[in-house]
């Protein structure tokens, strides 16, 4: 057990080491490939042919090589090279107020939410036009900001920055800088992932349209109901919009059981639906 802990705290001190990230590098790495091993032949011949040109980006600390590196560029450029790259910060989230409506019109003024983003990418690679580099990078923003999208805490917020003011404990884990946001990144979602069959296989054509469906739109009223419906009842308990939050909460160990289920599910589908947007960019 104290060789597990040990593993846990290094992995969770990684974790809040880095910038606010979506599923963290594992979960990004595991939605990029579940998407490779379901896009067309071509898609396929054309992404990897994309990625080849990586160096067009000119940011030799954070290369684009691969679909797994792809899906961790935007956070490396974001804080590697801020001068470049940090008007794109906003890009990655669309946090909506939990106790509110859902109104994705408002969070994404200017189109500067997550949502916002994964259209245009999905254009600028359509477009004959698109310059070498900019068809480099919104390959990268759109592997990633897919998986994004689809972590509940990039949707749904409760005036806590999407969960990372909230002092969390993992069971009985509890690392003085551990947060809610952190917790759902990273090891939530690599239990998640591990917990059942391998989610990167080739999906029948039956099982993987009934998840692939739907709009933008509909994929971001998923990952906040998500939020509202899973994340902070778990954490806080079903009343809280009303009762304010502990100066540290702890993520039980029931809850962790449930929320490991609709985590899996939603890396599952943003890997099918990345699948999908990557054959409609490359058509």
């Amino acid at each position: 057990m104290s060789r597990f802990l040990a593993a846990l705290a290094a992995l969770l001190a990684l974790i809040v080491a880095q910038p606010a990230q979506a599923y963290g590098q594992y979960g990004h790495n595991t939605i990029a490939r579940i998407a490779m091993s379901n896009v067309k032949p071509r898609t396929r011949a054309r992404v990897l042919a994309l990625l080849a040109k990586g160096g067009a980006l000119a940011t030799p600390e954070c290369r684009v090589r691969t679909i797994e590196d792809a899906s961790t560029w935007p956070d490396c450029v974001r804080a590697r090279y801020a001068l470049r790259f940090g008007y794109s910060s906003p890009w990655h989230y669309q946090t909506l107020d939990i106790c509110g409506s859902f109104d994705l019109k408002a969070a994404c003024r200017d189109g500067n939410c997550v949502s916002a983003q994964i259209e245009r990418d999905v254009k600028l690679l359509q477009a004959k036009d698109t310059p070498l580099a900019e068809r480099v990078q919104a390959l990268a923003f759109l592997v990633h900001f897919v998986g994004d999208l689809h972590m509940p805490l990039h949707s749904g917020s409760h005036n806590d920055q999407g969960g990372n003011a909230l002092r969390a404990s993992y069971g009985d884990f509890a690392p003085e800088r551990l947060n809610l946001h952190a917790i759902w990144d990273g090891v939530l979602a690599e239990r998640a992932i591990t917990d059942g069959p391998t989610l990167v296989r080739r999906y029948a054509p039956e099982e993987a349209a009934p998840l692939q469906a739907g709009s933008v739109e509909d994929w971001s009223r998923e990952s906040y109901a998500a939020a509202r419906d899973v994340a902070y009842p778990g954490a806080l308990g079903a009343d809280y919009c009303t009762t304010p939050p502990p100066a540290r909460l702890r993520l039980s160990e029931e809850a962790i059981a449930r929320a490991v289920p609709v985590q899996r599910l939603q890396i599952q589908r943003a890997g099918l639906r990345l699948a999908r947007l990557l054959d409609e960019a490359f058509a």
